[in-house]
């Protein structure tokens, strides 16, 4: 893309830590905001998260404050909390899930600027605190995660709801912003993660299924409603997923198994175009395909399957992915200081083609100077004497 990034111009002041609220403000600062992170001197409780850097940098908060600039004030103290109000007054729009402080909250602030935009990340509705591991825990997924043997809850990895709530409060804060361009009206806008999960619930089908008396199975890596599942090759594990007849007919084609299961659905009464017999005759349909897989390598595996609509990947850990990320087209090299030079991603939106390229991460208060001299138009010894009072800046 040429020219400014569609978000020139906008300045939105975050006060945040972990994921949700800093995913948000990286993505805005993606599509070209001038996004400040407010931090407490000396750092947030995400400072120093893991993983770390071999310098002892978190990995963690550099990945996720990316194009961002950052200030740091005493947000214990009057003075600095004045000041930080004083910024969001000058920049309007504020992205945060930091707890309400005397002078920060959203009616304090909208005081000082009527058309204020406020975004407030929420661990419940009703206030009470939660975070994406004990939302998880309360939304039925741990139930039909995991093996078909296991019978205690099983947590995954991904921090899937404070991903999904990063990507609404933005979505949240741009719906508000157009709505200040129409109407010249500021907006309270609050995104709890414990309903962006039972939102995600029901929408997919989970609650409703339960409530007119159905049981999802926990089923391991097959797929629920259709056949997929992952298959052993003779150096790996592939995951193979059909979800059409064209996936299933190419599936079928590419390893020369039409007859095979010709037979088996006649033996069995069964259409396998259809997804519900797919699924119900998985592991009978599973038999018949592994010996296929098993007697190549995942190489050999996806070279049948390349060019059909069959859906097919290997299994790879983070150390191999990381090890041919040099030809993936978002990723770039990225000297981070503190961290040094590796491959990071730039953004997943892909503006007239492209990807914004990944840009580094400030170090924690490398912008204060700055803006406090050009946004709140403090003079340079104005700026260096809160600094020596220990109001904003890092020592």
């Amino acid at each position: 893309m040429t020219g400014p990034l569609p978000l020139a111009g906008m300045r939105v002041v975050e006060l945040s830590s972990f994921v949700a609220v800093p995913l948000g403000g990286m993505t805005l600062a993606q599509l070209g905001a001038d996004v400040i992170r407010v931090d407490q001197i000396g750092g947030g409780p995400d400072i120093d998260r893991w993983p770390l850097a071999p310098s002892g940098r978190s990995l963690y908060w550099a990945g996720l404050n990316k194009g961002k600039r950052s200030l740091t004030a005493d947000l214990r103290s009057p003075e600095g909390r004045g000041l930080v109000a004083d910024l969001v007054a000058e920049s309007g729009i504020v992205l945060t899930n930091a707890p309400p402080r005397d002078g920060l909250t959203y009616e304090a602030l909208r005081d000082r600027r009527p058309d204020l935009i406020h975004v407030q990340l929420q661990g419940r509705r009703d206030g009470g605190n939660a975070v994406d591991y004990t939302v998880n825990a309360g939304m039925g997924f741990p139930s039909v995660t995991g093996p078909s043997d296991q019978t205690a809850p099983v947590n995954h990895a991904l921090p899937a709801w404070d991903i999904a709530c990063g990507l609404y409060l933005t979505i949240g804060l741009l719906a508000a912003e157009r709505h200040r361009l129409r109407t010249g009206e500021g907006q309270s806008l609050h995104v709890a993660l414990e309903d962006v999960a039972l939102a995600t619930a029901g929408n997919l089908g989970y609650l409703a299924e339960a409530q007119l008396g159905g049981v999802r199975p926990r089923l391991g890596n097959n797929l629920f409603g259709d056949f997929g599942r992952d298959f052993a090759t003779a150096d790996g594990r592939v995951m193979v997923v059909t979800l059409t007849p064209r996936h299933w007919r190419d599936l079928v084609q590419a390893t020369g198994l039409g007859e095979v299961t010709a037979a088996l659905e006649r033996a069995l009464d069964a259409d396998f175009r259809q997804a519900g017999d797919r699924y119900t005759y998985r592991e009978a349909l599973a038999g018949v395909l592994a010996p296929w897989f098993a007697s190549r390598t995942c190489e050999q595996a996806e070279d049948a399957l390349k060019g059909t609509s069959v859906l097919c990947s290997r299994y790879r850990d983070f150390t191999e992915l990381a090890a041919g990320l040099d030809t993936e087209p978002l990723m770039a090299e990225l000297d981070q200081p503190g961290v040094g030079a590796h491959l990071a991603p730039g953004s997943p939106l892909r503006l007239g083609g492209t990807s914004p390229p990944p840009t580094l991460a400030p170090a924690l208060g490398q912008h204060t100077d700055e803006i406090l001299q050009t946004v709140l138009s403090l003079s340079p010894h104005e700026a260096d004497a809160l600094r020596t009072r220990r109001v904003a800046g890092e020592p």
